[in-house]
């Protein structure tokens, strides 16, 4: 046999034990690490704290990755704290009023959805139009959720929350009052009990501005109420601008020229222009 046969033979000899050794290694690999993860799993099944655990600590390691990547401090339940709803969810007249005060107040869509839905539902639980407890949220607030008052009164029904404190505790606290639903929720209660004390919606609405005693309540029982009617208007489906130009302001005339005296005047007659007040 030739030298060059030779070395050729040993070459492949070589070859073939390297590539079997390395495939009895990568297989023996394999099985520990097909056995580590079976033993692992098993542990995992049998001691839920440690799973919980692993789990956790897996969490974590993924949000800290997030962050270095993006530079945003993830909150993945964030969209299930948001007080917002698709308008094409709900029914069409709920649907219909929510795009109308969407439009007026120039707010999203979406949040008023969710404040209309919660309106509707607490509305017939306790026998008040909706469209009334929306109409006195639009005059309160505009559909701020973190409009306050100089007096104190909070949120989107302008609740004092100093004064009906008791009723946010279910909620949590007095913090309450700036979430959206809560916030809607005490405002009904109150809002019923001022009609239920006062006989009538008018009165309830004198009561709930804290004008009861007082002869008058600012044009705020009108307003209301004039809210009130467009709703129940726009919930019936019937065309109802969400904006109506204000009316000009009255000009003043100008006093006209004096024309030239032609016929003597007696002097126990004077002129004298009417004087004009503006009211608020």
């Amino acid at each position: 046999m030739s030298a060059s046969k030779n070395l050729s033979l040993s070459l492949r000899r070589i070859t073939t034990t390297v590539a079997k050794g390395f495939f009895d290694i990568t297989h023996s690999s394999i099985a520990l690490i097909g056995l580590a993860v079976l033993f692992v799993s098993i542990a995992l099944f049998a001691r839920p704290e440690l799973r919980a655990f692993g789990e956790t600590q897996l969490f974590g390691w993924l949000q800290e990755r997030r962050v270095d990547l993006t530079g945003l401090v993830s909150d993945p339940i964030a969209s299930e704290r948001a007080t917002a709803a698709n308008p094409k969810d709900l029914p069409k007249q709920q649907a219909t009023v929510a795009l109308w005060l969407s439009k007026k107040y120039r707010v999203a869509p979406e949040p008023v959805s969710a404040i209309v839905s919660e309106a509707y539902e607490i509305g017939k639980r306790v026998s008040l139009d909706p469209t009334l407890i929306l109409a006195v949220m639009a005059i309160e607030s505009g559909f701020n959720p973190f409009a306050q008052s100089h007096v104190g009164a909070q949120g989107l029904m302008q609740v004092m929350t100093r004064v009906h404190s008791d009723k946010y505790q279910s909620f949590g606290g007095e913090f309450a009052a700036f979430d959206p639903l809560a916030n809607l929720r005490v405002g009904v209660k109150v809002l019923q009990d001022c009609i239920r004390a006062a006989g009538s919606v008018e009165g309830g609405l004198k009561y709930y501005v804290g004008a009861a005693n007082t002869e008058g309540d600012g044009g705020y029982t009108a307003k209301v109420m004039a809210e009130y009617t467009r709703l129940q208007q726009v919930a019936l489906g019937r065309p109802v601008p969400a904006w109506v130009p204000p009316a000009p302001a009255p000009q003043e005339a100008s006093a006209p020229e004096a024309a030239p005296q032609t016929v003597p005047v007696s002097p126990d007659i004077t002129d004298a222009a009417p004087a004009t007040v503006a009211l608020k």
